[in-house]
This record gives structure tokens, C-alpha cells and sequence, in this order.
């Protein structure tokens, strides 16, 4: 069965979902600037202020997005080689096929159940230890208050944004932005502690997978005569190899009466039927 390296590969993608865990991380905390740049807009009247603060928080959130895309990549090249590595594993039993590796985090509703059982699978087959299963409860429930969360939180700010007057012209109306980023900051901290726990637990299972695999993947020792099979499997390690044959003898017993009192059996022409001595030379059968 073909195996993958997943060493490197793991640590690109536990960079990658760091980084993307830390760009999120501010962007849930911007409305501490927000707050700041809506205030100073209300003393000075200046309704280009706050076009600058929605402005700043776009640029907060290109960051973001661009390492949850790389993230997102690398995790899910990472998912398929590891769970294509379950297949080369003997003792392994995984429940989902490698299909499920890739389909379990793009299809909708799915991608909220599937890669949860990938990993445990993961987990359970390369680590060998139950003890830690707990470790993709916690990424599980804390990745789905991630999900959840944000989506709610952010359809909320935007029909509260909506009702916001678009021009304002007095003290009251661009206090109601003030207001707007104050209560902003509470709602966004629960699915950024969520979105913190899950990035160091997905980062913690990709480490300790990666590990174990790569361990197992080393000890693999090739097998008499070439086969591939694992340590404690058996014709591991390879036989010694046995002693040498016997070797062939160069001519087969003559038939009864081939040769007579006189020497060999001539024919009626008195050419010998008998087939010539050859001297020996390079080559041939080995051990002849």
C-alpha cells in the first residue's frame, strides 16, 4: 500500500491554522479601535472618521481570510494523506473511507459532523492511546461554538449596522456608532475563545498524529524477499538465508546398456551418440 509524509505538511498546516487563529483573534477585538475612531468622529463631527473605521476593519479581515484559505488547504491535503497512511497500517480499522477525509470538510451540514470522525479515526489508529480521544472533543465542541457563533454574531452586528443612520449630522447620531461598537465587543469574545481552544487542540492532534505516523512509517523494515511488512508482524525481520543448494549434477545417468564392455555405444556410421565434453567456462546456472 502506498504511504504519505505528513511531517512537513503538518507543520505547514499548524502554522497556517495559528496564524489564521491569531488574524481572527483581531478582527473579533477590533472594536476596541472602532470605539475609539467612532468617538473621536463624534467630537469633531467628521463622518469620514468613521468611513475609516469600517475601512480599517476590512483590512483586518483580508489578513484572515487569506490564512483561513491556506489553512483550509493544507489541512484538508494533510487529512486525506493521513487517513491514506490508516490503509498501509496493519491492525488499523478505520470507519470512514479517504473520500471522507475531503468531502467531510467542504460539504455543508456535513463539514459539522464528518471531520470530527476523521480525526478520532486518526487519533485512534496512528496514536494507539484512547486516553487522548478527549482532545477532539474539545477541538469538536469548541470548532462548532466557532462556527455557530460567529455566524450569529456577525448577522447580528449587521442588522444593527443596518439600522444605523448613514449620514449623521449631530451628537446623537454618531453616538448611536459609539454605541454600536461597545456592545459589539462582548458578542464577538465567545466565539474568539472558541475559535483560540480550537486552533491549539486542531494543532496539539495534528502534531501527535503526524508523530505517530512518521514513527511508524521509520520502522517499517523490508522483508525477506523484498515485501514490505511492519516490526512485530510476522516475517519481521527478515529470515536469514539458509544454506546453499546442492549442486546440479552436469550430466544425467546414462540408460541401461548405453555403454557396453567396449566403451560407448557407437552408431552404425562409428560416430559416438555420446555428446561432447564442453571445458567449463563464464556463466550459467548459479551454484552449478
Amino acid at each position: 500500500m502506498p504511504t504519505y509524509g505528513v511531517r512537513g505538511l503538518a507543520v505547514a498546516g499548524a502554522i497556517a491554522v495559528g496564524v489564521a487563529t491569531l488574524c481572527y483573534l483581531l478582527t473579533a477585538l477590533f472594536p476596541l479601535v472602532g470605539v475609539r475612531m467612532a468617538r473621536s468622529a463624534a467630537e469633531q463631527l467628521d463622518r469620514d472618521v468613521l468611513l475609516g473605521a469600517v475601512l480599517a476593519e476590512v483590512l483586518f479581515s483580508l489578513p484572515y481570510l487569506l490564512a483561513l484559505l491556506t489553512a483550509g488547504t493544507l489541512v484538508v491535503i494533510w487529512t486525506w494523506r493521513a487517513r491514506k497512511n490508516l490503509d498501509a497500517f496493519p491492525g488499523a480499522v478505520p470507519n470512514l473511507g479517504p473520500a471522507w477525509a475531503i468531502a467531510g470538510w467542504l460539504v455543508p451540514l456535513v463539514n459539522l459532523v464528518v471531520p470530527a470522525r476523521v480525526l478520532a479515526d486518526l487519533l485512534r489508529n496512528s496514536v494507539w492511546q484512547r486516553r487522548q480521544s478527549w482532545l477532539v472533543g474539545v477541538w469538536w465542541a469548541s470548532w462548532l461554538v466557532f462556527l455557530i457563533g460567529d455566524r450569529f454574531v456577525a448577522r447580528a452586528e449587521q442588522q444593527r449596522y443596518d439600522r444605523l443612520t448613514e449620514l449623521p449630522r449631530n451628537d446623537a447620531e454618531f453616538g448611536t456608532y459609539v454605541r454600536f461598537y461597545e456592545d459589539a465587543l462582548g458578542p464577538r469574545l465567545v466565539p474568539a475563545v472558541a475559535c483560540l481552544v480550537a486552533g491549539v487542540a486542531f494543532v496539539v492532534l495534528i502534531r501527535r498524529i503526524s508523530a505517530a505516523q512518521q514513527d511508524r512509517l521509520s520502522r517499517a523494515v523490508p522483508a525477506w524477499p523484498g515485501q514490505p511488512v511492519w516490526p512485530g508482524q510476522p516475517g519481521w525481520p527478515a529470515p536469514a538465508p539458509g544454506p546453499a543448494a546442492p549442486a546440479p549434477a552436469a550430466f544425467a545417468p546414462a540408460a541401461p546398456g548405453a555403454f557396453g564392455p567396449a566403451g560407448p555405444r557407437d552408431g552404425a556410421d562409428g560416430a559416438s551418440t555420446t555428446s561432447p565434453q564442453v571445458p567449463p567456462a563464464s556463466g550459467g546456472t548459479i551454484g552449478a
